[in-house]
């Protein structure tokens, strides 16, 4: 049984929100702390894990792909320091200035604990997300706590069904037009997506020249997740953070070609908000 705590404070708060735990308390003015933690099991052993998080492979199959210089005060994504590294167990990492996906964000802490379960055949996971917000506090937390429980189910998805797999990665934003208050909404009905469409069902869908026979694997307001047989197909509704739309596509075939993946995506965002 998978155990997935999702816990929330705000330092100087004492409220639950957005599933994280977060700590929020002002530090200067228009500027606050905050903290996310996610924990849960996963039917993976703890060196798989260890290696989702910090190889090339492994981060391009869930997030995006990053590269650490595996010691204490090696280089690390971002711009970052690794602080701790034991594998498979233990791996924090700490910045100084804007993250390349929230802006407002000027210090990160972040820590994977990793323990085994069932002999090693399974592993507990602990992931905490610390740092400062300079503006916007409410959006940006709101933003990065939702973001969390996507990148984290998706983690989920890659270690049951492509670990360990070479991935093609693509990533694209969507033009302008795509922060309107609509924006996903009309991405949804572009897949042909019903409404009421649940997570677990299966649809014969078409985006991008591609015809997909995909599950449903997470649907929410903000994200949609598509898992085939071969590829993880990601969609982001960052209008609701005042952001553009964006699509992420974690390609495990053998034949997967991110140089004709990206225009062909470019040109489906580009007819749908252009």
């Amino acid at each position: 049984m998978t155990k997935d705590s999702r816990r929330g404070r705000r330092r100087g708060s004492g409220r639950a929100d957005g599933g994280g735990t977060g700590t929020g308390g002002t530090v200067g003015s228009g500027v606050r702390e905050f903290e996310i933690v996610r924990e849960f099991e996963v039917g993976s052993p703890p060196r798989q894990v260890w290696d989702a998080f910090t190889t090339v492979t492994g981060t391009g199959g869930w997030l995006w792909p990053m590269e650490y210089e595996p010691r204490v005060g090696g280089a690390a994504p971002q711009s970052a320091v690794v602080t701790a590294w034991d594998p498979p167990r233990r791996l924090t990492v700490r910045s100084e200035g804007p993250a390349a996906l929230f802006a407002e964000r000027s210090t990160l802490h972040m820590e994977h604990l990793i323990e085994p379960c069932d002999g090693g055949r399974r592993a507990w996971v602990r992931h905490a997300h610390s740092g400062i917000f300079t503006q916007d506090w409410e959006n940006q937390y709101d933003a990065a706590s939702k973001h969390t429980d996507f990148y984290l189910h998706t983690l989920r998805e890659y270690l049951t069904y492509f670990a360990g797999r070479p991935v093609t990665y693509t990533h694209l934003d969507a033009p302008a037009a795509a922060t309107a208050e609509d924006a996903f909404t009309r991405l949804a009905r572009e897949l042909g997506l019903p409404p009421d469409a649940s997570e677990g069902a299966r649809f014969r869908l078409s985006a991008a020249g591609v015809d997909l026979d995909a599950v449903l694997d997470f649907r929410t307001p903000y994200f949609i997740g598509l898992r085939t047989d071969d590829a993880l197909y990601r969609f982001f509704g960052r209008n609701h953070f005042g952001r553009r739309v964006g699509v992420t596509v974690h390609d495990f075939a053998a034949h997967a070609d991110a140089k004709s993946a990206e225009p062909a995506w470019r040109d489906w965002l580009t007819r749908l908000y252009g």
